[in-house]
């Protein structure tokens, strides 16, 4: 028996590419976005097909099976192994070359769809398939699972689209398929010769030889046939022999496909969408294939449960269709013959995106239920024939009714395709058991209305077990000996639709301490939308990975990182593990992956959460002292008023501050604190004077206000709400001048401000994002403190200090109730001037406005009342998205230079570069502010600074 060690060796021996047995490696690819994990012995990132042969070649001698591994994004646990996985996104990724006149494209397993689509968008063509991860997919994944998608109505699955495949067996043999018996593995047309009549009569789901609903005429054949080798009656004589066909949906079971010849389409120039509004959703499901002889390219369904508090833009209805139509006289057509409850068609390209994106977001939604309980796949796309899709959705409802579980179905209802996600507790022996008897009935539930146990996904080891109720024992039988005559040796993803492991066995729960933050880690589904690389719109998700391509600096594989270190398998050192801390070296913290990820998963939070207890009992790194004590030493220099002197001394002395990074200047501190620049000394307060102001007091009181620095109105205007500027860190001691701009701004809009002293509140935001949660917690005790009863609102001018406020706050104190006050009393300047001074008109900037919107902005407050509020002041424009990429100390720490940069050069200084002359650089964010100056060339401002200019 081959040892890892000996076959780590061999492999690096005979490889050009990289082999990585280590911890990282193998613990990155335990799991796909499936319910299951299974330990790989190690990575390989091959770089050619030669590469691939000679791994399978090693393998096949050591005795050791391989996994092929695209984008990780498998929903049924075929991606992952317990051999050698091989990792064919790191360079079999290219897009080796396109022939428009042929409308074909060759290309490498390891290439990203949207990759492939955007290349060959100029000449109008497309690739048909399109599943909802096609921004980070791949199309060797789309291969091995036969994916569709949502135009699969017009242009079928992935294997009608592929015509030719390079793919390298167990062993290292070399073969071309396309069409006919050319390429072929030995003894495979003999096999097809010998069962004619099997492949004819018993590859229907639920055909003659499962004794199903076929057998009495009732289920013919349709177009999501996706499970076992749901293709193999392609071989038939008088299908052509196809190959390539066949191959596609084998789930890595029988080979590795090296490079495969794709099928283009022509794009429509100007679709057009028609929602249709129904009572129900079995209206809905039962009206969608009666719109197929119409010609749409999509038809899309989905209930008011995905829906959170309705959207005005859908029609009227408990339930609707999209469906999309290439033209829009065909839209209109479409629509009346449907006789739907209400609908609209939509022409304009971005209401068009607008309606898809609720859409899109249904499949987030559907992770969650409302009261907030996981859901889970397993039973993620079951396909039934179009016309039974009504019928069968009523009794699936009826069966998790029965079996006490929930769940949202939606999906492709023109081709009977339904996505649901269910809260199955997979933890529990008796909640294990109920997703066995539940699996079992479903499976019974699909094939007595002649469908497919998967529609889209693969089988893996999630529902392969279940294939004989679907095929029967004879067409199994086949199966098996189809991968025999591909992968004898066996080595090819063993467990794998043939000769499956059972669907209850190695769930990725079963690991796991039964601790809180073990239940955060999990949350994690896989489906990797983290690893989207290409810039451009509001998302932030995941500025590290975009930078890196490294799977190990996504969100994704941080949480996996993170779920192996709690397993204790692989990353065996629990909370002092180098591997994790140096995965969560990169992640800057933005938190937006607490938005964008699909189930809201908040790396910035674990983040702190390992840095706490791995830093526990030791000496800290030295930028944990100076960039996450900033506050206390912001507070000293300024009651020794020695800013002037440490400016001058940052700009003298050769020697960086330790802890920091060299490459950077320091911002210049400024020369009065915000609170103490408004001439005049705090008085000292009265009652509760510890606290910091009397709680109580008259909000013109003097007692623990700055006087004179907006404790009342304007001179001519009437007493307006009274609100409290919040003196953060940043303002008070380093941009003051945002500070007075917004104390104008919101004293012009009628609004009566009261400031704390400066130094007393705190968010706790430095000691949070450098895991020093201890002291967090005394510092915003001690805010709690100071802030008595004041009610706020509180006007909080910096996002990362009122994102803090926001989320840390009551999640690091969520006994006091003090806590939940404050963060819900928490706005934006923009939030307040709509919430309080709604009648107030800004002043009228007329000016094209660029810059960036904070990462936290973006991910915890949200920026609709800044976008309206620039819009009424006539600034034109949109800030970027993405991240800065100083990320507050994330870019003055030592070794994160070159990333803070490269962040900032993908969206943040191109969008200055391309500005007009004239244009003004808006960032509210300190960081964002400080990056554009030290980077961009540009003076950034706060938006209360452009507002109270105009005034």
């Amino acid at each position: 028996m081959t040892s890892p060690g000996e076959l780590e060796r061999t492999l690096r021996e005979n490889l050009r590419g990289e082999v990585d047995f280590g911890a990282a490696a193998r613990a990155l690819t335990t799991m796909d976005a499936s319910n299951y994990r299974r330990v790989p012995v190690g990575v390989v990132a091959p770089r050619d097909a030669e590469d691939v042969a000679a791994a399978l070649a090693v393998c096949a001698g050591a005795g050791v099976p391989v996994v092929p591994r695209g984008g990780g994004t498998s929903i049924a646990g075929q991606a992952t192994g317990v051999g050698v996985v091989l990792d064919l996104t790191r360079h079999m990724n290219a897009l080796v070359s396109v022939d428009p006149a042929a409308r074909t494209a060759v290309v490498q397993p390891g290439l990203v769809l949207d990759r492939l689509r955007d290349a060959v968008r100029p000449y109008g063509l497309t690739f048909g398939p399109d599943p909802s991860t096609h921004a980070r997919c791949t199309l060797g994944g789309m291969i091995g699972n036969n994916a569709c998608g949502a135009h699969s109505v017009a242009w079928g699955t992935t294997a009608d689209n592929v015509t030719e495949l390079a793919v390298t067996a167990y062993g290292g043999t070399a073969h071309r398929i396309g069409t006919g018996w050319t390429g072929a593995p030995d003894g495979l047309r003999e096999l097809v010769n010998a069962h004619l009549g099997l492949l004819r009569t018993g590859m229907r789901p639920g055909g003659t030889a499962a004794g199903g609903m076929a057998a009495v005429g009732m289920a013919p054949a349709f177009s999501r046939r996706i499970s076992g080798y749901g293709g193999l009656d392609a071989l038939l004589p008088e299908h052509g022999a196809q190959l390539a066909r066949a191959f596609c949906g084998s789930e890595g079971t029988l080979g590795v496909v090296t490079e495969a010849v794709v099928r283009l389409v022509e794009a429509p120039p100007a679709p057009v969408l028609a929602v249709l509004g129904y009572a129900d959703e079995s209206a809905a499901a039962d009206a969608a294939a009666g719109l197929l002889p119409y010609g749409p390219l999509t038809v899309e369904g989905m209930a008011e449960d995905l829906v959170p508090g309705g959207a005005p833009a859908l029609p009227r209805g408990g339930a609707w269709l999209f469906v999309e139509m290439p033209y829009e006289g065909g839209a209109r057509a479409l629509v009346r013959a449907a006789d739907p409850l209400d609908a609209t068609v939509v022409t304009d390209p971005a209401a068009q995106r607008a309606l898809w994106r609720i859409r899109e977001d249904a499949a987030g939604t559907a992770t969650r239920m409302p009261d907030g309980a996981m859901a889970w796949p397993g039973w993620e796309d079951c396909a039934v024939p179009p016309a039974r899709l009504g019928a069968y959705l009523r009794e699936f409802r009826a069966l998790l009714a029965a079996h006490g579980l929930r769940g949202s179905p939606y999906g492709h209802f023109g081709e009977g395709c339904v996505h649901v996600r269910i809260d199955f507790d997979l933890v529990s022996a008796a909640g294990i058991a109920r997703f066995r008897d539940f699996s079992g009935e479903l499976a019974d539930l699909v094939v007595a209305h002649g469908g497919s146990l998967s529609g889209e996904h693969g089988d893996g080891q999630a529902r392969a077990e279940l294939l004989p109720k679907m095929y029967g024992a004879e067409v199994i039988r086949l199966f098996g000996a189809y991968k025999d005559v591909w992968d004898p040796a066996g080595g090819m993803n063993p467990g794998m639709l043939v000769r499956p492991a059972r669907l209850d066995e190695n769930l990725r729960f079963a690991v796991l301490p039964a601790t809180s933050f073990a239940g955060e880690v999990a949350r994690c589904v896989g489906v990797a939308k983290c690893r989207m690389t290409e810039p451009g719109g509001p998302g932030v998700m995941c500025p590290s990975y975009r930078v890196t391509g490294e799977e190990r600096h996504s969100t994704r594989g941080r949480a996996r990182l993170l779920h192996e270190m709690l397993a204790g398998e692989i990353v065996t050192d629990g909370w002092r593990s180098a591997e994790v801390a140096e995965a969560l070296d990169l992640c800057l913290g933005c938190k937006g992956c607490r938005s964008d990820c699909p189930v809201g998963v908040d790396m910035a939070a674990y983040k702190a959460e390992f840095l706490d207890r791995h830093w526990a009992g030791r000496i800290r790194p030295l930028s944990h002292y100076t960039l996450g004590g900033l506050p206390a030493w912001l507070r000293l220099i300024a009651r020794l008023r020695a800013a002037r002197a440490v400016n001058a001394a940052a700009r003298l002395l050769p020697v960086p501050v330790p802890g920091l990074t060299p490459e950077r200047a320091l911002p210049e501190l400024a020369k009065r604190p915000f609170t103490r620049g408004t001439g005049h000394r705090p008085e000292a307060a009265g009652r509760g004077a510890a606290a910091g102001w009397p709680p109580g007091a008259g909000r013109g009181s003097a007692a623990g206000l700055a006087p004179g620095s907006g404790s009342g109105p304007a001179p001519g205007l009437v007493p307006g709400l009274a609100v409290t500027l919040w003196p953060d860190t940043f303002t008070e001691y380093l941009a003051p001048e945002a500070g007075h701009a917004a104390l104008r701004v919101l004293r012009a809009a009628g609004l009566d401000v009261s400031v704390p002293r400066g130094g007393r509140v705190c968010c706790g935001l430095t000691y949070v994002s450098t895991g020093r949660l201890d002291r967090a917690r005394r510092v915003l005790r001690r805010t709690l403190d100071a802030l008595g009863d004041v009610p706020g609102p509180f006007v909080v001018l910096e996002p990362s200090c009122a994102a803090a406020l926001r989320t840390d706050l009551p999640a690091l104190l969520p006994d006091d109730p003090r806590a939940a006050r404050l963060a819900a009393a928490v706005r934006t300047f923009a939030q307040t001037l709509e919430e309080y001074a709604p009648d107030w008109r800004p002043p009228r900037l007329d000016r094209a406005v660029v810059g960036q919107t904070h990462c936290h902005q973006h991910a915890v407050l949200g920026d609709g009342p800044d976008r309206r509020l620039r819009e009424r002041a006539g600034l034109v424009g949109e800030l970027s998205g993405g991240c800065c990429g100083l990320a507050g100390n994330f870019g003055f720490e030592p070794g994160h230079h070159e990333v803070s940069v490269a962040c900032a050069e993908e969206q943040l200084l191109p969008s200055l570069r391309a500005a007009a002359r004239d244009a003004v650089i808006q960032a509210d964010g300190f960081s964002c502010r400080t990056q554009i100056a030290q980077l961009g060339g540009g003076r950034a401002r706060h938006l209360a600074e452009l507002l109270a200019e105009g005034l």
